[in-house]
Formats: structure tokens, sequence, C-alpha cells
């Protein structure tokens, strides 16, 4: 059977031989005997022997994973660990027994994570995550599991073993060895990991939130929503870290998220991406983004819906207020000027926001128009696709705004400009050329019947 489509259930059913093993010396008689009391057993039985002698079982499975290349056996040495993992995920710390000091219990998961054959690779990864994340932090040396440090046998230290793992969990991500396997392993292991901030370091030093961006998309089916809502896990987890909050930024995460949240109905997944936003909110110009994508429209429609996820509807109330106080801050006519002086205009929340322009709109008369004045200028001194679209944009509210507001516009000769935009390259700067024309022409009420 080829290995990618192994079940650790038919990889147990194997008989291996490990007498033939102790004769050859690849195992030494005690482990024999101890393979022998636990191999073929029930799972109360081994649940016992675990209890009584666990660091003694992991050492034996460490040992034939190091020295044993033969696959049929170390597919079931794996077996046996996921399997005993699975049943009891606190036997991680089984591992991190003081009597395995001298034991390099990454180092046989680490080279295994590179094997060609997927059981092998899954089964590592799967492990190596959990054992990694169950070790003790409080005094953590460099050595990987006590080992003294003058002792001449190489061993992996912990920034080795999550470096190798960080790699290797990129280099899946870029090019899957399973075609539907591998990027769910991936994914599982990271929302376990990057609980932990050197792994986030580690993360974003190998470029690994571009790789995430993909992955978050609306999903159908159960198996999808379950990696949608683990990338976002992971999107959240990374959204404590400066250095990732960057990348993101950087990478248009913003956006990925707000079609999640807007085509999801699964409370898990709504709730970390709520919960992500509460936390992107107050860092670089995420505020002013979350506006422009009409994030506080989509926040109100999740209020008015039935969510039994206490943690849900808080978060939604502190983002609520959250993208008020922004908006406000963000919304002050002192600022616009400054935008509009500048010449340089981008989609700052101000733009769309219906309260700034119902507050402002008497602040456009000061000295006879000078910022719709200096406004309209900017049509004809720029090239720049995102000024020009802003510039229509922000004139078709003052159409719609200003009691005179088309009549004042006319006057300054706005016409002419816009309509040439009309037939612009950018389908941005076309659309609100459009719109800006149409109010002027037809006024609010019909243009806005035409928009919507």
């Amino acid at each position: 059977m080829d290995p990618a489509e192994l079940t650790t259930e038919q990889v147990l059913k194997r008989d291996i031989p490990w007498e033939a093993y102790m004769t050859t010396k690849l195992i030494s008689g005690t482990f024999l005997q101890l393979l022998r009391r636990y191999d073929n057993r029930s799972e109360s039985y081994r649940a016992t022997l675990l209890d009584d002698d666990g660091p003694a079982y992991v050492r034996v499975f460490v040992n034939i994973l190091r020295d044993i290349h033969k696959e049929e056996t170390v597919e079931y040495i794996l077996a046996l660990i996921d399997e005993m993992l699975t049943a009891n995920p606190k036997r991680t710390r089984l591992f991190h027994d003081k009597s395995l000091a001298n034991e390099d219990t990454y180092a046989p998961f680490l080279r295994l994570l590179w094997s060609s054959n997927w059981f092998i690779q899954e089964k590592s990864c799967k492990i190596l995550s959990l054992v990694v994340s169950a070790r003790p932090k409080a005094h953590e040396a460099s050595i990987s599991n006590g080992e003294a440090s003058n002792s001449k046998r190489k061993v992996t230290t912990i920034d080795d073993v999550l470096n190798e793992l960080v790699n290797w969990l990129c280099a899946q991500l870029k090019k899957p060895t399973h075609p539907t396997r591998a990027i769910p392993t991936v994914i599982n292991s990271l929302s376990t990991l990057l609980k932990e901030p050197s792994i986030r370091a580690s993360f974003v030093q190998a470029d690994g939130v571009k790789l995430l961006v993909p992955l978050i998309s609306p999903a159908s089916t159960q198996q999808s929503i379950q990696l949608l809502y683990e990338t976002c896990l992971c999107i959240w987890l990374l959204s404590f870290y400066d250095a990732a909050v960057e990348h993101m930024a950087a990478d248009k995460v913003l956006p990925q998220l707000v079609k999640v949240v807007k085509g999801s109905t699964k409370e898990k997944v709504v709730r970390v991406v709520i919960l992500t936003f509460r936390n992107l909110l107050p860092k670089e110009t995420f505020g002013a983004q979350m506006v422009n994508l009409e994030l506080p429209q989509i926040v109100q429609s999740l209020k008015a819906q039935a969510w039994s996820d206490e943690d849900l509807l808080e978060a939604l109330n502190q983002l609520e207020v959250g993208l008020k106080d922004n908006i406000r801050r963000l919304s002050s006519f002192d600022k616009y000027k400054q935008e509009v002086l500048l010449g340089h205009l981008d989609w700052t929340p101000m733009h769309k926001d219906p309260s700034f322009w119902r507050e402002n709109i008497s602040n456009f008369e000061e000295n006879d128009f000078q910022i719709l004045r200096v406004l309209i200028t900017v049509l004809d001194a720029t090239s720049e696709p995102r000024t020009l679209a802003v510039a229509c944009f922000d004139l078709s509210q003052f159409i719609q705004y200003h009691p005179a507001g088309r009549i004042v516009v006319a006057d300054l000769k706005v016409k002419e400009r816009v309509m040439k935009l009309m037939n612009h390259e950018n389908e941005e700067v076309m659309k609100n050329a459009l719109l800006c024309v149409q109010r002027l022409f037809l006024g609010t009420k019909y243009a806005s019947f035409l928009q919507s």
C-alpha cells in the first residue's frame, strides 16, 4: 500500500520481528522485554504500563527510531507513539522526564520530517509538535533535554528544533508533499506551536505569514471549515506579535479576514476572526482599513444575529466601540484639510463616514470654499489613481450633503474635469468619476438609486 494512504490502525496490525532486532544487536535484551510486554496488548493494559514505567517506553521508542531505519518498523513505532498520545495527550510529559536527560528525544523526529514517506512525515510532525509544546519552560536552557554541556555527543538545542520544525512547516506550505493531507497537518501543528512567542518569531523570520493568506477564504465543507478555523487561529495568535502584524499589513491579510467573516456562519470561525480584528484595530493603519472595508456595518449585522458564545458577543461590542472611537479620532476636519492640502488622498475613514460629512459640511464654506477649490485642483495636479478616485468620491459627497452642492460644484467648472476621468484606465477612478457626474446631473436621490 502507498505509505501516503496508510492509517495508524493498518500499521498497528503488523507483526514486527523484535527478536531478530535483538539478535543483530539493534535493540537490547531489556528493550525486547519491554516491547514484549507492551506490543499487541489492550489499551487499558498499555495505559497501566505507561503509568508505571512511561519514560522507559519513551526511551525504547526513541532509540528504535534512532537506530533502525526499516520503514515498516519506523512506521510502527510512530503509530504506537501516536496512539499513546491520542489516548492521553498528557503523556507528552513522559518525553521530558528527568530520567531521559541524556536522550536526545527530538533528533529522530526532526530527521524523519524529511523522509520521502508521507506517513512518517505526518506522524513525526504531529508527535514533535505536541512534545515540543509540552516541554518545561521555566528553566529552559539551550540544551535539548538537560544533557550536560560538556558531553561529547552532539545534542539538539531547542533553538535547533524550533527552527528546523518551522522550516519544514513552511516548506510544506510552499510545496506540499501530500495533495490533501499536508496543508491540514501543517496548519494543525502551527495552531498549537504559535502559542509560543519564540515560534512566532521563527515563523515570521521564515516569511510564513504570506503563506497563510491563500488559506484565508470562505469555506463550505466540514473539512475546509476546520482548516479555515485553524488558519484564522494562527493569524489570531500571530496578531499578538508586532513583527507579524507588520507582515499582515504588507500581505493584505485584513481584506481576506473580512471576506471570511462576511461569508461564515460557523460561530468558532467568526469568533476567532472578530478577536483578531480586536487585536489589530489599534495597530498600524488597520483601523482606517477596517472602516474602508465597511467593518462597522458588518459588526452591526453580526450583532443582530443569535450567537450563543459570550466571548464573541463581548468581542463584537468591544470592536464596535473601538471602531467608533477610531472613526472619531481620524475624522476631524483639520485632518481632512491637511490631507487635501498635501494633495495625496487615500481611503481614510472620514471619506466614507456619513457623520463626518453631516457634521462638517458647513466647514467647506470657509474662505470661499477654499478646501473644495483645492480638492478640484488635485484632479489636474495628479495622475495617481487612488488620489483621483478619492477626490471624485469626495466631490460626490459634497454634492450629496451640501444644500447647494450641485450649484457650487457646477460654478467651479468641475463637470468637464470629472467627465474626462469617466474613461480612465483605472476602474476605481472610472467608478467614482461616474458617481460624481451622476450626482451632478441627476441629483443625490437618483444617483444613489443608480448606484444601489
